[in-house]
């Protein structure tokens, strides 16, 4: 496999990786002192050092900072990050199976899916855990429509993988707009609605143990098989020529993939963007070898969504949906990017 060349970055790539690193820390270091209790590091660090079992700090900040501390900014941080990593790592994966830079996590459906789930259990009146629950079944559940139709469809399996999922998106779509005009528009439909802007608003650690587990067995493969990705774009016929089973690593990545994309959402609803803009970006600083850039996007869609976040409950007067904000800085920022390409 052919190298690629490193001499007009600012960094090598290790040093690259541990700049983003730093930075991940230090954003989420920075986003526990934010917000309506202000937090000082000394004191953040004594709050999270006395939840270590067998250690026991004598208190020198109020309850309330340990509240909310411990409560709300934790598992939102801690979702933020791993949500954003999780659709960024998604994003690259697609991009490098379709060999398409517009690729996206919602590609094949998941996000349709997920939304169509969700709506469906509000309207139903299920409460949090379900809806979370029933938006993850009904991703996957796309997905494996998508890989049905598109085994009957002629011409080549990759572009009728694409168009198959463009057919079953719009078909959820549609459901899930049926479900909002059926919805009670005073209680229901504006859940509804809130959902599918998406937000980390309200994050529970329940919901993070419960995305934990999808999450890791589909980033960590990927992270695995970034050696071999690379190979993805090179064609079928060199991967062939390599030692690669180029069909069989792409119906892997894209399971692997799309495991990630559907606990994401099922958690944060509809955030857009991130797995389009990021990889895009981080393929500018740190090149297109998947070695790379597969660690790279992680780190860079953890500190993206981490950032929006922190500016949507933080520096607004009203709390807008993060997917929203993800919107409003992603389109312009993937704008100046393609018209910047050397």
């Amino acid at each position: 496999m052919r190298e690629l060349s490193h001499h007009h970055r600012w960094f090598r790539p290790h040093t690259t990786l541990w700049i983003l690193t730093a930075v991940l820390l230090f954003s989420i270091l920075g986003s526990f002192t934010l917000g309506r209790y202000p937090v000082k590091l000394r004191e953040l660090m004594g709050i999270l050092t006395n939840q270590i079992p067998g250690v026991t700090i004598t208190p020198f900040w109020a309850e309330n900072q340990e509240i909310a501390v411990i409560n709300i900014r934790l598992p939102r941080i801690f979702l933020g990050v791993l949500v954003g990593a999780g659709l960024s790592a998604a994003g690259a994966a697609y991009q490098g199976v379709f060999q398409n830079p517009m690729a996206s996590p919602d590609i094949l459906g998941a996000s349709a899916g997920a939304g169509f789930g969700a709506a469906l259990a509000i309207f139903a009146g299920f409460g949090s855990t379900g809806i979370t629950l029933m938006a993850f079944a009904m991703s996957l559940v796309t997905v494996v429509l998508v890989f049905v139709i598109s085994n009957h469809t002629r011409g080549e399996r990759v572009m009728g993988l694409i168009l198959s999922g463009i057919i079953v998106s719009a078909l959820f779509q549609a459901g899930t707009s049926f479900l909002k005009l059926a919805a009670d528009p005073n209680n229901r439909l504006p859940a509804i609605t809130y959902w599918l802007m998406g937000s980390l608003a309200g994050a529970k650690a329940g919901e993070v143990r419960m995305v934990l587990i999808p999450m890791a067995l589909g980033m960590i493969p990927l992270l695995v098989l970034r050696w071999r990705l690379s190979v993805l774009t090179l064609g079928d016929d060199e991967a062939r020529t390599l030692g690669v089973d180029a069909a069989r690593l792409r119906r892997m990545v894209v399971v692997l993939a799309t495991l990630v994309t559907a606990a994401a959402v099922s958690v944060s609803g509809m955030i857009g963007w991130v797995g389009l803009v990021i990889p895009h970006m981080m393929r500018k600083i740190i090149g297109s070898d998947y070695r790379y850039l597969m660690p790279a996007s992680m780190l860079g869609g953890g500190i993206f969504l981490l950032l929006v976040d922190n500016v949507s409950r933080d520096f607004l007067s009203v709390q807008l949906p993060i997917g929203v904000l993800t919107a409003f800085i992603g389109a312009p920022f993937f704008l100046l990017l393609i018209t910047k390409r050397r």
